[in-house]
């Protein structure tokens, strides 16, 4: 079965060479705007070292805390000591209507850590005051010495219908990007009438010249124009294919330069699955198999269109008695049997659009993302002390 073939701990060879997705490491790789020369197998595969507390923090590699289900929010304290003193340079806090409310969630970050960047992927513009939101990133901002992003993104379709909030727009989320910028830099504004609203007066402190930067959870081409516009961080979604990702990064530099900026001052951050086969076959089986599917339960038909991948297999898969069944997220609630069972349903080609393996098989595919025009590599999927080995790892082979 699919599930055994990719995840167990048999078939080493099998998954290094699926995990890389078909691509050898690039003679060079790009980070943070510098090309230098990617190491080749053999030293990759030779090469050990810890990674130090006082290590410099690697920018371009980033991690989503509280990943999945957590058992408490608390877990954020112990993830973020830990993600910086492995050495990653951002983490990123999504939002969710339980204990997941990100507000509180960045302020402990904050409290808790002194050099890694910290940002919302994502909160949403429209269920706060925008007074509100400018406050919370203007005092995040001051707080963290400049480490704060604030993203933002449209929100889960299902559940704002659901709730009764209005879908977000494009325009909206433009229109709500510049009266951030505005505030920030201490303006007062009088009369706004546009897509985000309608507010008689506004206003932080006139002295205010802050730069706050503003990050996107982008999907559609549409959000990748608008992120190369207005944004400054774009943050892609987990599974995407290899073409895809060249794809979206192409959208957002080439909207950006059309609109003056600078390109490269727009950061895309890769958002890759990464589970490492040090887990046990469950819990890689939950992260792969599991959180795919949960993707293809609630908005597959955006997922498969964006991939360029056959809507048949996605029907396939949607008409399976097994996933029909469930009528919550599929990674949460689903047997080890029934995860294998939904494997064999899944193209192997949609399986690969992640990094699983050893941490030198990992290592390669989060390289090969910024080959591929990333900026930066969020480890998806996993905690800071699951993903410890393949960091150390990739950090101890960092050219």
């Amino acid at each position: 079965m699919l599930a055994r073939r990719e995840l167990g701990v048999q078939g080493e060879k099998t998954r290094a060479r699926r995990s890389t997705r078909g691509r050898g490491i690039p003679a060079e790789v790009k980070v943070d705007g510098h090309r230098s020369a990617a190491l080749n197998d053999e030293q990759l595969e030779g090469t050990t070292m810890n990674v130090s507390s006082d290590q410099s923090l690697m920018p371009e590699l980033g991690f989503y805390t509280l990943a999945g289900a957590p058992t408490s929010p608390r877990d954020l304290i112990d993830e973020v000591r830990l993600g910086e003193e492995l050495g990653f340079g951002r983490t990123f806090i999504s939002e969710r209507f339980n204990v997941k409310e990100a507000v509180t969630l960045s302020g402990a970050a904050a409290a808790v850590s002194e050099k890694i960047g910290i940002e919302t992927a994502a909160t949403n513009h429209n269920t706060r005051h925008p007074l509100i939101t400018a406050s919370y990133a203007s005092t995040m901002h001051r707080m963290t010495g400049g480490r704060f992003t604030l993203g933002l993104g449209r929100g889960v379709r299902g559940l704002y219908e659901a709730v009764g909030w209005p879908l977000v727009t494009t325009a909206q989320l433009e229109d709500f990007a510049g009266l951030m910028r505005r505030l920030w830099n201490g303006e007062l504004v009088v009369g706004h009438d546009g897509p985000c609203g309608k507010f008689g007066a506004l206003q932080l402190d006139p002295s205010f010249e802050e730069n706050i930067p503003l990050g996107l959870v982008a999907f559609g081409p549409n959000t990748l124009e608008l992120a190369g516009r207005a944004f400054d961080s774009v943050v892609l979604h987990t599974f995407f294919s290899d073409e895809t990702l060249e794809r979206c990064v192409r959208i957002v530099k080439s909207f950006a330069e059309q609109a003056g900026r600078d390109p490269d001052a727009v950061r895309v951050w890769a958002c890759l699955a990464t589970i490492g086969d040090h887990l046990p076959y469950d819990v890689r089986l939950r992260k792969t198999v599991g959180r795919l599917a949960t993707y293809l339960q609630f908005y597959g038909d955006l997922l498969v269109a964006t991939n360029r991948w056959d809507p048949q297999k996605l029907a396939v898969f949607r008409n399976d008695s097994v996933v029909a069944a469930f009528p919550r997220p599929i990674d949460g609630t689903a047997t080890v049997a029934q995860l294998e069972h939904i494997a064999d349903l899944l193209p192997t080609e949609w399986l690969e659009c992640g990094a699983t393996g050893s941490p030198a098989t990992c290592t390669r595919a989060i390289r090969s993302q910024i080959g591929l025009g990333a900026n930066g590599v969020i480890l998806h999927g996993a905690a800071p002390a699951e993903l410890r080995p393949i960091v150390e790892h990739y950090a101890a082979t960092r050219p």
